[in-house]
Order: structure tokens, then C-alpha cells, then sequence
């Protein structure tokens, strides 16, 4: 079933078998590796070929698709070396806005932020998916609150290409524990001014996540997809 896309203008069929294909993705129900035919995804989305087709190239475009001539179309398969660039660039946008958003002056995105992250233990959110979908939402704060719309732009469009990964890291209740604590930190750190702490916690932070996202095999993947 198709669902809407928020969108500047008026949402096209093109565009809600985009949302609905890319969500697919993210959810697992299209897997790294998977190949598939156009007629046989149209049927999936309820949506003709042609918007369909148009849906597929602009995810090919952004790397989430490879077109197989004859074949079909197949979801990309995890591309670590990409992904070690993509954490790599985050973690100079990130550390430059951690820098900024503890210079600057009013800080009033740092309240939202600590509402989240500076709670007790027993208030903690478990679900891994719920924290998943908080933690996107901190780095995109932090960077939207560094002030460089360019960044915040490239930044979503990293947050996007690595999605899938990261809610692979959230299945751990480790990671979600680690995720609590190491935010709080850097709250803190940018509270109290220390810029060059909050960059030195935050790249920790981001490192850490990259070196997780090594450790992914296709049986955590296969096993996401069950749980979804």
C-alpha cells in the first residue's frame, strides 16, 4: 500500500512509489541482494509501471538500487567501504556543529535535546526501534542547531543512505544503553561550553557506530527482517 510523502509540491504517483518502495527497504521487506521485477513491485505497491519506473530510478540515482539489464532491478548490497566514507564525513559535520552549538548564544535547541537524553534510567525508552528513530533525530537537531543549512542538507541526505544499518544497530540493548549515556555526555559537554569535549566525545561516539556497522552479516539481516 502506497503512502504519501510530504513534499514542497503536489505529491505525484512517482513520489508515494518512491516513499513506499524506499520504506520497503528500510523495513527490511526488500533486502540487500534482493532482485525483483517491475511488474511483479507494482503489484506489491498498487501502482502502475510507469510511476513505478521512474520511482526505481531515483533510487537508483541515490545508490539504494542497481538496475540488472534483462533482469530486473536488485536492492544494493551493503557497501562497507561506503558507508566507512559516509561516518567519516558525519563525523566532521557533526563534530563542527557540536562546536558551534557550545559557542553559541541562545542555545535553545540544547533544552530539547536534554529532555530527551538527561532523564533517569527508569524513563529510558527500550524499544530499539523507538531509539533508533531518537537518535536520527538528535544528530539532525545537533546539526540543524550548528546553524549551516548546507550541512544539515548533506547531513540528511547521510542520514538516509546509512538508515538501514543503523536500525540494525538498535537490535542490540547494549548499544541502546550505550547510545543513552554516550548522548547524555555529550549534552553535558556542550551545556558547560567545553567545545573540544563535546567534538571529542561525539567523533567516540560516531567511531564506535562505524566499527558496529562492520560486524553486520546477513543473518542479523535476515533476522531484522522477521522481526519487522
Amino acid at each position: 500500500m502506497i503512502v504519501a510523502a510530504a513534499t514542497a509540491g503536489p505529491v505525484t504517483l512517482a513520489d508515494q512509489a518512491y516513499a513506499a518502495v524506499k520504506q520497503m527497504i528500510f523495513d527490511f521487506a526488500l533486502m540487500p541482494g534482493d532482485r525483483f521485477s517491475e511488474s511483479e513491485l507494482a503489484q506489491r505497491v498498487s501502482v502502475s509501471r510507469t510511476p513505478l519506473r521512474q520511482a526505481l530510478q531515483r533510487l537508483e540515482r541515490e545508490g539504494f538500487l542497481a538496475v540488472m539489464p534483462k533482469i530486473g532491478w536488485q536492492v544494493a548490497p551493503l557497501d562497507f567501504d561506503t558507508f566507512d566514507e559516509l561516518y567519516d564525513l558525519r563525523i566532521l559535520i557533526e563534530c563542527h556543529a557540536a562546536q558551534q552549538l557550545a559557542t553559541a548564544e541562545p542555545r535553545t535547541p540544547l533544552r530539547a535535546l536534554a529532555d530527551v537524553w538527561l532523564v533517569p534510567a527508569a524513563e529510558r525508552v527500550t524499544d530499539g526501534t523507538a531509539v533508533g528513530a531518537l537518535d536520527e533525530q538528535f544528530h539532525a537537531q545537533l546539526v540543524l542547531a550548528g546553524g549551516n543549512r548546507e550541512m544539515s542538507r548533506v547531513h540528511r541526505e547521510i542520514t538516509e543512505r546509512i538508515r538501514i544499518i543503523r536500525r540494525l544497530d538498535f537490535t542490540k540493548p547494549a548499544r541502546v544503553e550505550a547510545t543513552y549515556d554516550e548522548h547524555a555526555r555529550i549534552v553535558r559537554a556542550i551545556a558547560r561550553r567545553r567545545a573540544d569535549e563535546a567534538a571529542r566525545l561525539l567523533r567516540a561516539h560516531i567511531e564506535q557506530s562505524k566499527l558496529e556497522v562492520r560486524h553486520i552479516t546477513l543473518d542479523m539481516l535476515h533476522r531484522a527482517r522477521q522481526r519487522a
